[in-house]
């Protein structure tokens, strides 16, 4: 039977630095992680964190499998200011860097602002040679790190939050190869998991897990929301995914470590026996 890994991210912890919860999370049978770049909880800036965090994580044999590059407001590399464009992209360099000195396999990035609506035609076309143009670069600076660069699929109502814009990037790139990773609560909200799923399938290389509602993206445990997973694992399976499934859970600052932990362990043996009834 295929057994994909299944990782934790570190973002339900955003608010803690990720020094003060490595050992936590290994204690709770993680072994893969994903990184979140919240500068809260790790400064991707500062190489002596970055090394004291690399160094902690070798220490408990904890993998990290990838690096959640940075995303906000004023990160848009397919801005029409130049300048704000530079600015962004050099934000992702630095972050893919902070990714190979912590010895990760991955970033997943996010390949539009995280800005609502669309605009006209032809202004919206200029945003997308913008990012093609600025993902490129960051593709580039990846293979020369030997990271893996995947592309997340974004929520339906952002810029670019729809596959379409997203297999449009994908054919842009021309640096090198370029992945992509599933983002199960932004396919749900979408309404769109199974067209997801195989419009990825050929670049796909990491699931983002978690469940909603359909109606906000609250990024339930598995089981804890309306998404039909033994579908969906049949579906990965069926298109022959191979790559690691990574827990993306809601966390605060007020809850306790193991609160939060407790959550994402249930989520992990949920998933699991899902995976174990679908054959592979």
């Amino acid at each position: 039977m295929n057994e994909w890994p299944i990782a934790l991210s570190t973002g339900c912890f955003y608010r803690r630095r990720i020094i003060d919860v490595l050992d936590a999370i290994r204690g709770a049978g993680f072994l893969d992680i994903e990184v979140c770049s919240s500068p809260q909880h790790l400064d991707y800036h500062d190489t002596d964190e970055i090394r004291r965090a690399a160094e902690r994580m070798s220490s408990l044999s904890l993998r990290p499998v990838s690096l959640h590059a940075p995303f906000a407001d004023k990160i848009d590399i397919t801005s029409l200011d130049a300048t704000a464009r530079e600015v962004s992209v050099q934000e992702l360099l630095r972050a893919c860097e902070a990714a190979a000195l912590l010895g990760c396999e991955n970033v997943v990035l996010h390949p539009g602002p995280e800005r609502e609506g669309r605009p006209e035609e032809a202004e919206f076309l200029q945003h997308m040679r913008n990012a093609a143009d600025s993902l490129n670069r960051v593709a580039a600076r990846c293979c020369e790190l030997k990271v893996h660069l995947l592309l997340e699929n974004m929520l339906a109502h952002l810029l670019f939050g729809h596959v379409r814009d997203m297999m449009y990037l994908l054919g842009e790139i021309n640096t090198c190869n370029v992945g992509t990773c599933l983002d199960t609560g932004h396919a749900h909200l979408a309404r769109e998991m199974g067209v997801v799923i195989q419009k990825l399938s050929g670049h796909l290389k990491m699931v983002h897990v978690n469940d909603n509602h359909g109606d906000w993206d609250a990024h339930l445990p598995p089981g804890e929301g309306s998404i039909d997973w033994p579908w969906v694992v049949q579906q990965l399976r069926q298109h022959h995914f191979h790559g690691a499934l990574v827990l993306e859970l809601q966390g605060s600052g007020n809850e306790p470590v193991e609160v939060v932990l407790e959550r994402a362990m249930r989520a992990r043996d949920y998933l699991r026996g899902i995976c174990r009834e679908i054959p592979g």
